[in-house]
């Protein structure tokens, strides 16, 4: 990355830096408060909601605090996220528990007050594909100047992963030491142990669309193929003509984003067939009332085996999805499930209903250490009293 083009992102650093070390200075710092911040949405969701509310009920004399702010790559929004981050500086210096579940510019550029912990609960569970120092040379990732001037992934206390296997590729990722990283589950897994209610969850379904009664659901989770914080192209790699005709009668297509995605309107010719679930199911919910998940390179797979239910990978550009991302295991050995990457091998497999549930198995016990329902309370738990 050209120097010059960095000048703003050092320019704010400083910035950010000095109005962290002021509050630092001005403000004592509360032993009894957590601040929750991520810019992948507007509001508390995933890991980070089961982990609030934990500590909510179980541990009350804790003040916490959210913060949350969606980022948006426009001038305005840029602006506006740098207030958001000056906002970041004065819970980041008055906090003892500072908890995020991605990339978070403010921690990276400030140095911590003695006393904080700062807790990372990466969105997604597992390691398959590579992100963090991991990237370092290719596209996706970042360059050697930037990490010069901005190490990302530096000052975390503690950070939580879905097993003993996958602690190599988080370290590496993070540039951090083995020994902070915590085999203790995914918080937002613990759903699929709780009494969610399974026929209510259907009743709200077919409330919504009572058209899929009947239906067999295709959950479609592809992964995110942006380089910044939005792709704004998305496109159904598969033909939905040729979907719809062969499947229409007897299944559904459920679709659902990475938050980085932009969605876009579909043809009036499909929508008896696809169905874009935006805001009214977390992804949570759509893995329970979907009957196959297809997907490409998401990690919603980890999740989705806990559930035994079968997975496609649809994998149309593995070429160059490798070049420019790669991944911690070689793809076709490690997925769960059949790989095609043309509609007609899609069409035959769903049609067929021949999957390898042993397979599914075997990837589930070596992702997951545990599988109790009990990762929000062990996590909660080790921060508070380790």
């Amino acid at each position: 990355m050209n120097l010059l083009r960095l000048v703003p992102t050092i320019i704010i650093k400083y910035f950010i830096r000095s109005i962290h070390m002021f509050y630092c200075l001005l403000f004592p710092l509360n032993k009894n408060k957590v601040t929750f911040a991520s810019y992948r949405s507007n509001k508390i969701k995933d890991n980070l909601a089961f982990v609030n509310r934990e500590i909510r009920e179980n541990y009350p004399s804790i003040k916490r605090k959210l913060l949350f702010k969606k980022f948006e790559s426009t001038l305005k929004g840029k602006i506006k996220y740098i207030f958001h981050m000056i906002r970041a500086c004065y819970h980041l210096a008055t906090s003892k528990y500072f908890i995020i579940d991605d990339y978070y510019y403010p921690i990276y550029v400030i140095k911590p007050r003695k006393g904080i912990e700062i807790i990372q609960l990466w969105h997604s569970a597992g390691a398959f594909k590579k992100f963090g120092y991991s990237t370092i040379g290719k596209s996706f990732g970042p360059s050697k100047e930037y990490l010069k001037h901005i190490p990302i992934h530096s000052n975390y206390s503690k950070v939580y992963v879905s097993s003993t296997e996958v602690i190599p590729y988080f370290a590496e990722a993070f540039n951090m030491p083995k020994e902070k990283i915590y085999p203790f589950g995914i918080p937002r897994t613990d759903y699929f142990y709780s009494d969610y209610e399974l026929n209510g969850l259907i009743k709200k379904l077919y409330e919504s669309y009572p058209e899929l009664k009947g239906k067999i659901l295709l959950l479609y989770a592809p992964t995110f193929r942006g380089k910044s914080h939005y792709q704004e192209k998305f496109e159904i790699p598969f033909n939905i003509s040729l979907l719809q005709e062969y499947l229409g009668d007897s299944h559904a297509l459920l679709i659902h984003l990475h938050p980085y995605m932009v969605y876009k309107e579909l043809d009036t010719i499909h929508q008896d067939f696809i169905y874009m679930m935006k805001n009214e199911f977390p992804i949570q919910e759509l893995l329970v009332l979907s009957d196959i998940l297809i997907t490409d390179y998401s990690t919603v797979v980890f999740d989705y085996s806990l559930l035994n239910k079968p997975m496609i990978f649809y994998a149309y550009d593995l070429e160059i999805y490798t070049k420019e991302r790669d991944f911690y295991y070689e793809y076709q050995s490690l997925v769960p499930g059949p790989i095609v990457d043309e509609t007609m091998s899609l069409i035959d497999i769903i049609k067929q209903r021949k999957y390898n549930y042993h397979q599914i198995e075997v990837f589930k016990d070596r992702f997951f250490k545990y599988q109790d329902g009990k990762s929000t309370k062990r996590i909660v738990g080790h921060i508070f009293h380790s």
